[in-house]
Order: C-alpha cells, then sequence, then structure tokens
C-alpha cells in the first residue's frame, strides 16, 4: 500500500518557478522587436528561453478533471516542454527539479496554480506530471518533440512506464510506494474557479 504525502498548492509566480523553469505570459510587457508594418502595433519578443530541434510540434491537449494523485513523473532530455492554457481555465502543475539521479527527488516536489492567465516552459529535464484540470475541458497548447509523443504511444509503454530518447516517464507508486497529493485549499480552488469578470 502506497505512503500518502500531501504537496501544499502554491500560486504560480515567476519567482517560485523559477527553479523549474519561465511563466509565459506574466510579468509586464516585453517591448520587443515592431513589424516593419502595421505602424508599431505588432511586436515579437521571446517571453522563455524554448530549446528543442527539428522535430518540435505543437498540439493542443483537451484535459479533462481526474483524481489529484500523482502517480508519473517525467523529464525531458531535449527540449523545453511550453505548456499554454486556452480560454482562461486553471490548471494545477506539479514538478520537480531537474537532477542527475534515474528518478525526481520527492522531497523537492512542488506543485503550482495556474489561474489560466499564463502558462509556462520547463528548463530541460525538470521532472513533472501532466498539468490536472480543475474545470474539464481544459484546452492546453502543448509544444514538445514529436519523438516524445512516438514514445508515450500505448505500444512503447514498457512495465507501465515510457523510455526513450527524450523521455523518462516513471510511476512513481510503483518505485517508491509513495502517492503525492496536491493540497489545493479552498480559498485557491474558489479563487479560480470563480468567474472572471
Amino acid at each position: 500500500m502506497a505512503t500518502v504525502r500531501e504537496i501544499p498548492v502554491e500560486l504560480a509566480t515567476p519567482e517560485r518557478v523559477a527553479p523549474f523553469g519561465e511563466i509565459l505570459g506574466a510579468g509586464p510587457p516585453a517591448s520587443g522587436t515592431p513589424s516593419a508594418f502595421y505602424d508599431g502595433a505588432v511586436r515579437t519578443y521571446a517571453p522563455v528561453q524554448f530549446r528543442s530541434d527539428e522535430d518540435t510540434e505543437l498540439v493542443v491537449s483537451a484535459i479533462d478533471r481526474r483524481p489529484l494523485t500523482v502517480r508519473f513523473m517525467e523529464r525531458h532530455y531535449k527540449h523545453t516542454q511550453t505548456f499554454i492554457p486556452l480560454d482562461g481555465k486553471p490548471m494545477l502543475v506539479v514538478l520537480a527539479p531537474p537532477n542527475d539521479a534515474e528518478a525526481p527527488d520527492l522531497e523537492l516536489v512542488r506543485a503550482f496554480l495556474f489561474d489560466g492567465s499564463a502558462g509556462f516552459t520547463m528548463k530541460l529535464g525538470t521532472w513533472h506530471e501532466f498539468p490536472f484540470a480543475l474545470v474539464d475541458r481544459t484546452n492546453v497548447v502543448v509544444i514538445l518533440r514529436h519523438e516524445t509523443t512516438r514514445s508515450l504511444q500505448p505500444d512503447q509503454k514498457i512495465r507501465g512506464e515510457a523510455h526513450g530518447p527524450d523521455i523518462d516517464k516513471l510511476d512513481i507508486v510503483e518505485r517508491t510506494g509513495i502517492t503525492l497529493v496536491p493540497r489545493l485549499s479552498a480559498a485557491d480552488r474558489a479563487r479560480v474557479l470563480t468567474p472572471r469578470r
């Protein structure tokens, strides 16, 4: 039987997320490079340091609510995976810092609440569980390597896990006997689930 370990959920801020990656869309607007067209009304900037190679893809994941228990944690070696929520719907993200070990350090796992107004880009090697939707039909843009998508197909699963050139997806419960459970306060739940005006 697995031991349950609660993880307090923190509001995602640039400072709190910094050990794991960068928030996309938070903070003051960047000045950017103005386009040669549209009289300066369009500016382009790089809000985060995204890294990948020619095998990059952009997909939309439709996420429904599921139990707030962490069974898997994964990391990527070749790209800085990015999640961008659509429709302003909140999501909860569980992260552990990159390391050189075979598995994440469960003592360093943290849970973050994103209110739907910003996404994030993880550092290379950041351990994470796929985001938890707090509202059904939460659509999230995911930027990742297509190689990773291929490694996550059912025919690639080995003993309940996925391993490939860009991914290690581990069954933490099976390996450690520990189930991590993000603890979302009633106040935070009410704040993110109350419709914005």
